[in-house]
């Protein structure tokens, strides 16, 4: 026992001489740059090259936040870390999405500044001296980089139909969110992480505006200020953006101006209801104009209508949990059934409603809200339930 316990002492000894030897620890960085990547192998040895001739005299490190690239972006990020333990490589498995990445990355530094850039080479790295000196002189809490201060420094960048989107979306976020800056759609900007930390647990996962959910989320003024950069042109891979970031981006909006009583993914699930309701109208006329019985076609069209909802919400409100494969019909399966318990309800609710107070559309709409409520909890935490 006592041989043991010297044992345990000896090791403990010798660790501390070799803790001794190698001389005190070293502090953490002054600023992290959390960089969320899919399938972005081939400009990952070309950021970091730029970010070491950049960041010169400033104690950095990089965080790759990779959601399972097939490309192997992630090997290509641990193999550059072997020699620089600036580097650092996050992967996740099952979970996709720019937001969710950032926050994520942003969480796991302990830098008391970090930055979000893209990993594609169409923001401008030498910005980050620049911001830097800003935040960490104490003259703001949040620097972003923005395509247009001066001149517009959006359109060598970025196709003539994304260019007009781009100031559309802009446009939209500082009406609708009293958003006062001149990008806010920008992905490129660093921040005081206790701002992150503190506006953390109410952060969207879906989408890629993390910047406008950050700024509308937090309960602190932030002092702001900005610095313009070149939107330069995309050197490898392919853009991201495509319907479902459309999609996503006006439910941000949506739950934001609502102060998040309504939320992203909840308005999703219902304009895809709405979506379902028209097909399902269409396909009945179509069907009962062949001739068919009227219960022969609404059985058709519901099918049908129910089978383009979960696939919808597979695409759109849910892609972040999205099914594939054998899981795709399994899922149609569990949609199906817990849509069906939803139908019932709803039609139970509404005739409450339509006893005591003989209004159709009255019983209708809260019939309506008792389904869409019912299906939207329980396949949230069923069919596309999160792990």
């Amino acid at each position: 026992m006592n041989s043991n316990v010297s044992v345990a002492r000896l090791n403990a000894d010798e660790i501390s001489s070799v803790d001794t030897q190698m001389g005190p620890s070293l502090p953490g960085p002054q600023l992290s740059i959390v960089i969320p990547t899919l399938n972005e192998r081939e400009s990952i040895p070309l950021l970091v090259d730029r970010l070491r001739q950049t960041l010169i005299g400033i104690d950095w490190e990089v965080i790759f936040v990779d959601d399972d690239s097939a490309d192997g972006t992630i090997s290509q990020v641990r193999a550059l870390s072997d020699g620089d333990r600036r580097i650092r490589g996050l992967r996740r498995i099952g979970r996709r999405g720019l937001a969710g990445a950032c926050v994520e990355g942003i969480l796991s530094s302990s830098a008391p500044f970090v930055a979000v850039m893209d990993a594609d080479l169409q923001h401008d790295e030498t910005r980050l001296t620049k911001m830097f000196d800003v935040i960490s002189n104490g003259k703001a809490d949040l620097v972003v980089a923005s395509r247009y201060i001066e001149v517009d420094g959006a359109s060598d960048g970025l196709s003539p139909i994304r260019h007009a989107g781009s100031r559309l979306a802009i446009r939209m976020a500082q009406r609708l969110l009293g958003v006062e800056l001149s990008d806010p759609m920008s992905g490129f900007f660093m921040i005081r992480r206790e701002f992150v930390d503190a506006v953390a647990p109410r952060l969207s996962n879906q989408g890629f505006k993390i910047l406008l959910d950050i700024v509308a989320s937090s309960p602190r003024q932030m002092r702001i200020d900005e610095v313009s950069y070149t939107f330069s042109p995309r050197l490898h891979g392919v853009s991201k953006l495509d319907a479902s970031v459309v999609f996503e981006y006006i439910g941000l909006l949506v739950a934001k101006a609502s102060g998040d009583f309504i939320s992203a993914r909840f308005l999703a699930f219902c304009l895809v209801g709405s979506a379902g309701l028209a097909v399902h109208l269409g396909v009945l006329r179509t069907l009962l104009g062949t001739g068919l019985d009227f219960p022969v076609a609404q059985t058709m069209t519901m099918t049908v209508a129910m089978i383009f909802n979960y696939t919808l919400n597979n695409a759109l409100t849910y892609r972040d949990r999205r099914r594939r494969g054998w899981k795709f019909v399994t899922g149609l399966g569990l949609f199906a059934a817990l849509c069906s318990v939803g139908v019932v309800a709803g039609v139970g609710v509404s005739s409450v409603f339509y006893e005591s107070e003989p209004r159709w559309w009255l019983a209708g709409l809260a019939g309506a809200a008792i389904g869409a409520a019912w299906n939207y909890v329980t396949n949230s935490a069923i069919t596309w339930r999160k792990g």
